[in-house]
């Protein structure tokens, strides 16, 4: 089983995806303006506070005031407000925290009001970034996430994730973790630390307790509104978190993206730096990889199925209800319950890799095609949960109802992906008009034929749709032959499916396009009814 990150860097950021044997399980859109990223912790100030809602809306530079509940305070809020007040008025204040005094706990039924004072400032981290009309959901319970280790200021205990099973490799991290973590720091310990050395464990705290100490270098002179520690870019997160053995590349077409990539492996995981690479071919990245494809076929609002059935998939404000259909899947099983609960299978595979692809949070309803047998109905169940074992959301799973639907709960904590999978006629716009497409031929041939007699272009490239990349490249005496007899030079043909059929562009060996004179391709302009 082979893994791949593929980044492909865009005007407005980068988009990030995530392949498992060559297939896409997840997608994501890293803004390079999106403030707002799960883990950063800001200084802010309290704007409001509301006793009705047991809650305070807090103002951390967002165009709405953030929320946080008195349940997401903590319960060693009243040490965290004590310490940065010390940093603040204290320029030589210590990063460490073994002569800090740690507070009592608050109490855990008390009120917003008794903790959180109007204008107050405080140290708060995003745990749910900005969705539709909400800003985001801020906690005080402040923990910065590493490799294999989690820290957590102002506590003494170890956790270890409930993933790792054996009690003797529990045991072992405890009694390490317990000896080497600073003195009023907590660790909550990864699955992925489960059979590391301590050297590799050492490292990353040591990692975490720089990034603390340099957040509270910050805090010293910070201003509301500032970012104390910053959440790193998403692709770099993404590796942190799925990381392992079975990668086989990381891929971007970016040589900024490459070298913080790259610099990144080497400082988590030094033995997995070689499988960093710059991408320098001439087809996009993502049609290298068949990744635009994917992305068409999987975001509609009906998916595929593997074994002939589809998934009808429809988003409403309370939640999304997912509907199994058999399709041509009817005929090929012996009688409709093996029908039933073939189709099931392979649609329940579909769905928990649709849940991390498009990230959808919430309440989600899935109407499964009918079984009678218990025995049935408890495999499905069984099933879906473990198809689910890789999301890194939290996700609660409940069985089936006796009407034959199955409700899952998921950690929704960022806006959940959409992409547009209908397109409007690039040349009619809608209207159901279009220029004569058979003309396009005549279009490319003219544009070509001005570019190399008129602007004296040479080493060219033609992208075109993939149905055109065909005509003009099939065949022993194909029509790029033709060009090469006719010009005294190769042109380079290239396929891009995100093109429509009637769009095709140049570029130069630079990779520039190049603009063709408007005049040219007036061809277009002859109408025929679509």
């Amino acid at each position: 089983m082979s893994n791949d990150l593929v980044i492909n860097s865009t005007q407005n950021g980068c988009r990030i995806a995530l392949l498992k044997d060559k297939n896409l399980v997840e997608f994501h859109y890293d803004e390079s303006g999106n403030q707002f990223t799960v883990g950063d912790i800001y200084l802010g100030t309290v704007k409001k506070v509301v006793p009705g809602l047991n809650a305070a809306f807090i103002d951390i530079g967002y165009e709405k005031d953030a929320f946080l509940h008195y349940l997401d305070l903590g319960p060693k809020v009243s040490s965290l407000n004590k310490y940065s007040k010390y940093v603040q008025r204290n320029k030589n204040a210590s990063a460490k925290l073994d002569r800090f005094k740690i507070l009592p706990d608050i109490n855990k039924m008390g009120k917003i009001n008794q903790v959180l004072t109007r204008n107050q400032q405080i140290l708060v981290q995003v745990v749910k970034e900005p969705i539709s009309t909400k800003g985001p959901r801020l906690s005080c319970e402040l923990s910065i996430a590493g490799r294999y280790l989690i820290l957590v200021p102002f506590s003494n205990t170890v956790s270890i994730s409930k993933k790792i099973a054996s009690s003797a490799e529990r045991r072992r991290l405890e009694r390490l973790l317990s000896s080497i973590k600073p003195e009023n720091f907590g660790i909550i310990i990864r699955t992925v630390a489960s059979g590391k050395e301590v050297a590799a464990l050492d490292r990353d705290l040591r990692n975490l307790m720089s990034s603390w100490r340099e957040g509270i270098k910050k805090l010293k002179t910070a201003k509301p509104r500032t970012k104390i520690i910053g959440e790193m870019n998403r692709a770099s997160s993404i590796l942190r978190d799925v990381l392992n053995e079975s990668f086989d590349s990381i891929v971007t077409d970016d040589p900024k993206i490459y070298n913080e990539v790259k610099e990144f492996i080497e400082k988590i995981a030094p033995e997995k730096s070689k499988i960093v690479r710059q991408y320098n071919g001439r087809a996009k990245i993502f049609e290298r990889y068949g990744i635009e494809k994917q992305l068409k076929s999987l975001f509609g609002q009906t998916v595929s199925v593997a074994g002939g059935g589809y998934l009808v998939i429809e988003h409403t404000e309370a939640l999304h209800v997912i509907d199994v259909n058999s399709g041509n899947k009817s005929n090929a099983e012996a009688d409709q319950e093996t029908t039933a609960l073939t189709v099931n299978l392979h649609a329940a595979r579909e769905i928990a890799r649709q849940l991390r692809l498009r990230d959808m949070g919430g309440i989600i309803v899935i109407d499964f095609i009918d079984m009678k047998k218990t025995d049935n109905k408890k495999m499905l169940f069984r099933k879906m949960k473990e198809f689910m074992q890789d999301d890194r959301s939290k996700f609660t799973i409940l069985p089936l109802t006796k009407f034959g639907l199955m409700q899952i709960t998921r950690q929704r904590v960022r806006p959940e992906l959409n992409i547009t999978t209908k397109e409007t006629c690039p040349t009619c716009s809608g209207s159901g008009k279009i220029s004569a497409s058979i003309l396009v031929s005549d279009q490319v041939e003219e544009s070509l034929e001005h570019l190399l007699l008129k602007q004296n272009e040479k080493n060219i490239t033609l992208t075109v749709h993939p149905y055109l990349y065909a005509y003009f490249t099939k065949g022993i005496i194909n029509q790029k032959m033709k060009w090469f007899f006719k010009y005294n030079q190769w042109i380079g043909v290239e396929q891009d499916s995100s093109l429509a059929i009637t769009d095709f562009r140049f570029v130069n060996k630079e990779g520039s396009e190049i603009e063709v004179n408007s005049s040219i391709g007036a061809l277009a302009d002859t109408e025929a009814d679509a």
